[in-house]
């Protein structure tokens, strides 16, 4: 049964710092995984990906703030200069476009 682990959400201040990690049990193989987004009365959508040769794929909202590491089937989000409008409940996530496995959410709160 494969299993999405999430820690890491908390409160910060603007141009504070967070690592949110998701730890991935009950797979044979490596596979994409990212993170998304879900902000009250929005539409889920892509905070970053990285494939399992390592390659990586951010928005334009992200891009220069957040990066995302994995180490096998852990991966990390180190987000930087975090900003209101990034409050959210992030989600990890396995597979491609998004793939079928998602984790529990981890919520995010970016405010003074």
């Amino acid at each position: 049964q494969v299993q999405l682990v999430e820690s890491g959400g908390g409160l910060v201040q603007p141009g504070g710092s967070l690592r949110l990690t998701c730890a991935a049990s009950g797979i044979l193989s490596i596979y994409t995984m990212g993170w998304y987004r879900q902000a009250p009365g929005k539409q889920r959508e892509l905070v970053a990906t990285i494939t399992e040769y390592g390659h990586t794929n951010y928005p334009d909202s992200v891009k220069g703030r957040f990066t995302i590491s994995r180490a096998k089937n852990t991966v990390y989000l180190q987000m930087n200069s975090l900003k209101p409008e990034d409050t959210a409940v992030y989600y990890c996530n396995l597979g491609s476009g998004p793939g079928p496995y998602w984790g529990q959410g981890t919520q995010v709160t970016v405010s003074s």
